[in-house]
This record gives C-alpha cells, structure tokens and sequence, in this order.
C-alpha cells in the first residue's frame, strides 16, 4: 500500500520505521502497564527492553544461521543492512528466554511479569501487522464487500486491518481483567489476553490469501493459533482452580 515514504529525492522504507515506532509505543505501554499493576516500572520497563533487544537479536542470528551460505564470504553482511533477513520463530524464542532469565535474576513472579508485558506484546503485534500492511508482501482473499481494498487490481479483504481490530479488542480484554476488582489472580491478564488474540488470530488467518500451508493443506498460523489459544485457556483453568487466590485490590 505504501511501501516507501518519498522525502524529496529519498525514499524511506515504511516497514522498519513502523517497527521503530512500535517498539518505542510497546516499551512505553509497558512502563504504563506496570504502573497500573503498581509494579516497580523501573525494573519491567528494563526487563522489557531486554527482551526487545533479545529478540530483535535472536530473529537476526537464528535468519544468518539458518543462510550461512549468504553470508560466510560477506561477514558484514550479518551487521548490514538490517531492514531484512528475521527468523520470527528465533526472535520469539529468544524473547521468551531473556523474558524467564531477566525475571530469574531480579527475583519476579514470572507471571506477575507476564501480566505486565502482555499489553506490549499486543501492541508489537498491532504494529507489525500495520508494517506488513503499508509494506508487507501479505495480501487478503478476493472479496466483494465494500470494505474490501484494492491490491494487484483486485479487491481483498484487509486481513492486516482485521488482525489490529484483533490486537485492540485484546488491550481491551486486558484492560478489563486488570480492574482492581477483578485483579485476584496473577496470569490471569495475560492468559486472557493471549487467549482472546490468538482465538482472533485463528479466525482471520482464515481470510488470509498467502497462508503457509502444511502438506495436508491446513493453515500453519490457524494451527498455531489455536494450540496458544487452547494452551492458554487450560493454563487459566489450572491457575484458577489450583492456585491461591489473591485479595482483590481495593480502589
């Protein structure tokens, strides 16, 4: 849709400036997150960045491992230039591991923190869906309802709209479950919020027109997506059932 933004005689990559952009809002919305939580902001506010740079990281090095051949002659290559080349599945795993070690070492409930970083999460997630909208290669199934847009001469459904209506109503769910009267329960916001965006995710992907695929034809994200959806609900199940239940706080 608007893959570069012209300055005069220069033309900027809308994607990375996206990514910049939304990695500033998902670290701020984490500070705010923590407050609200009244968490010592200082410390999840490091501990997010951390694991925004771990990630950023990981996706990087896991992308140069899994292409060596691309870059064993051209070492500067792996440095620059850094507007592509990510592994999102070594940036996530990445993340998650500075996420449990950061955690570890200052001492934190890990899903205390969790309940912390979810709204940050969400906000990346809306973020990169918007990238991949002004500049991505993703495209939508052919419709014919108004709100469809024109890719390639064609009317498609703008899936990477419906995946940031998806993102919004999951802030929403969290912010609900984070109510001083309903915050009974650490994991709860997140699990909830994890739950909500991947059953949304699941649903989307279906109006999705370059979808990976397996073999047998089935949807890699809508697989993924329920598996977290379904993890995340039974995971709630389980802490509610068995876990000590917290005074609400009072307003």
């Amino acid at each position: 849709m608007l893959p570069y933004i012209n300055l005069g005689s220069i033309g900027f990559p809308t994607a990375p400036l996206v990514y910049i952009i939304g990695a500033w809002v998902s670290l701020y919305v984490v500070d705010r997150a923590a407050r609200r939580l009244e968490l010592d902001a200082e410390t999840i506010y490091s501990l997010a960045a951390a694991t925004l740079i771990s990630g950023f990281v990981g996706a990087r090095l896991t992308f140069v491992l899994l292409h060596w051949s691309s870059f064993d002659d051209n070492l500067l290559g792996i440095l620059w230039p850094l507007n592509s080349g990510y592994s999102g599945v070594g940036g996530v795993l990445f993340a998650a591991a500075a996420t449990y070690f950061y955690a570890r070492w200052k001492r934190l409930d890990l899903w205390t923190v969790l309940d912390a970083l979810a709204p940050g999460i969400i906000s990346w997630l809306i973020f990169t869906s918007l990238a991949d909208f002004l500049g991505g290669p993703g495209f939508g199934a052919l419709t014919s309802l108004p709100w469809g847009i024109e890719q390639y001469g064609v009317q498609r459904h703008p899936v990477q709209i419906y995946e940031i209506l998806v993102g919004l109503a999951s802030l929403g769910v969290w912010w609900l479950a984070t109510q001083p009267e309903r915050r009974s329960l650490d994991g709860r916001a997140f699990l909830m919020t994890t739950a909500v965006y991947a059953g949304g995710r699941l649903f989307v992907e279906a109006f999705r027109d370059n979808a990976w695929y397996t073999t047998n034809g089935l949807h890699v994200v809508q697989i993924i997506s329920f598996v977290i959806m379904l993890g995340s609900l039974l995971l709630l199940a389980w802490r509610s059932s068995y876990s000590p239940v917290k005074p609400a706080t009072e307003s």
